[in-house]
């Protein structure tokens, strides 16, 4: 804890002198076109029954089609790939399931389009490459549809503008699929946040550690390594830093204001690349190690890292520091609470407050239930799956809130905060690490609502 409360001071001091000597750079917040209004608790027409179209049949989007079957108030209408034998394989599944009237679009390069159009769907699920998460999600959005796009959502400003703009316009949802805001820690914690657990929290940390060696070859045409080949900067921090959002009630009462990224020099991307293509690659961006700092409007700071790169384990960090307490996922499960109402505390010989972990977590967990999860259907979500059921409880949120006409858990100024990452990161990185400011998406409405919490 020591540890954390010194990091967090020496940040305040870096990032609060470098506002006071003017050293920012700042980036452009278009004024809302004329005729558009916020979309912050949006409400749309209940929906008897949730159409749904997916768009991109690989790792992520097969594995949707299968998962929404399950989920109760929708049903699949129609599939697209450009790959006419991912469609085939996929009809063909549902017509196994007793789904047999699914529309079937692909071959093309804009079949989607096709799709979008199509009256008999009312939320296009988009699992595409990220370079046409956007185009997809516009046209859909023209098109009178509700759209829901894998992570990143978004990859430059111009793209994140351009959907706040089509979203107010149009008065549509559009959701990014961030699943790890529903996995079971997170969920536990951020309802013990909520109930004032850790008194005060004024540090987060979020990352995606995920060494990609064994996945490279899945993705088609070999898309994610060309885009680290061409990017520099954070080009996926969407998992790391979706659930520490919520926690710190981002644009619900406090927004991101300033970063700085710093990276390691690219290593093993150019080793890989080299290996998958047979020419050298001394043109590589995206560094092995790419560490963000931010500093929100009410003085909290977050950390968030990305490495795909290295042999490190599997980790999204996740850690929630506040002044009373400390919750941790990664490398152990644990939470560390000084005495709080109700909670036993205390230290140890080395001065350690007491920790939380194995059966003793599980029991302080269950007195801060998160709403979402009764026992009934968090086993049916395990039952399910989609990275341990989290994948569910995402499209059964999605769905639910569609059904009954409800704000989404996640709206588009959630993505635009989490992807805007990747862009500001990069303009850090090019310019010496310099701090750049971080636009407020809402146009001045990030206080209106009181706190994260969901619609019911």
């Amino acid at each position: 804890m020591k540890r954390y409360i010194f990091l967090i001071a020496v940040l305040a001091v870096v990032l609060s002198s470098c506002s006071e000597k003017k050293n920012v750079i700042t980036v452009n917040t278009p004024e809302r076109p004329a005729g558009q209004e916020s979309v912050l608790g949006l409400r749309t027409e209940p929906l008897e029954t949730v159409r749904i179209g997916v768009v991109g049949l690989g790792m992520r989007g097969g594995s949707a089609v299968d998962r929404l079957t399950f989920v109760p108030d929708c049903s699949i209408t129609a599939i697209c790939d450009i790959e006419q034998d991912r469609v085939d394989r996929n009809a063909a599944r549902l017509e196994a399931k007793g789904i047999a009237e699914v529309l079937t679009f692909g071959g093309e390069a804009e079949s989607w389009k096709e799709l979008c159009e199509s009256p008999e769907v009312d939320l296009v699920y988009i699992c595409t490459d990220w370079k046409n998460h956007v185009p997809i999600a516009l046209y859909a959005m023209e098109c009178g549809k509700h759209v829901a796009i894998e992570v990143p959502a978004a990859t430059t400003l111009d793209e994140i503008w351009a959907l706040i703009d089509m979203s107010e316009k149009t008065r549509r949802h559009c959701m990014m699929l961030e699943n790890c805001v529903y996995d079971f820690f997170e969920l536990s914690t951020l309802a013990m946040a909520q109930e004032g657990v850790f008194g005060e929290v004024i540090h987060v940390e979020g990352a995606y550690h995920h060494c990609l060696d064994p996945f490279w070859d899945e993705y088609w045409e070999s898309w994610r390594l060309e885009f680290n080949k061409e990017h520099r900067g954070d080009v996926y921090p969407t998992h790391g830093i979706g659930p520490v959002c919520q926690v710190l009630n981002m644009h619900r009462g406090d927004r991101m204001k300033t970063l700085v990224s710093m990276d390691t020099k690219p290593c093993n991307g150019p080793r890989i690349y080299e290996l998958k293509n047979g020419v050298a690659c001394p043109e590589f961006k995206q560094g092995d190690q790419t560490s963000t700092l931010i500093r929100t409007e009410k003085g909290k700071t977050m950390l968030i890292q990305h490495d795909v790169m290295t042999p490190r384990p599997y980790d999204r960090m996740y850690q929630v520091v506040g002044t009373d307490g400390y919750a941790g996922k990664y490398p152990v499960r644990q939470y560390c609470l000084r005495e709080t109402a109700g909670l036993e505390s205390g230290y140890d010989a080395l001065g350690t407050e007491k920790i939380y972990s194995g059966e003793a977590l599980t029991e302080l967990q269950a007195r801060y239930p998160n709403p979402l999860l009764t026992p009934e259907f968090e086993e049916l979500a395990k039952s399910v799956g989609g990275h341990g059921g989290m994948d569910f409880i995402m499209d059964y949120r999605l769905v639910y809130c569609l059904h009954n006409g409800l704000p989404l858990d996640m709206d588009v100024y959630d993505m635009a905060e989490w992807c805007c990452i990747s862009e500001l990161s990069r303009i850090s990185l090019e310019n010496g690490s310099m701090p750049v400011e971080v636009p407020d998406f809402t146009r001045g409405e990030w206080d209106r609502i009181n706190g994260f919490s969901y619609s019911f």
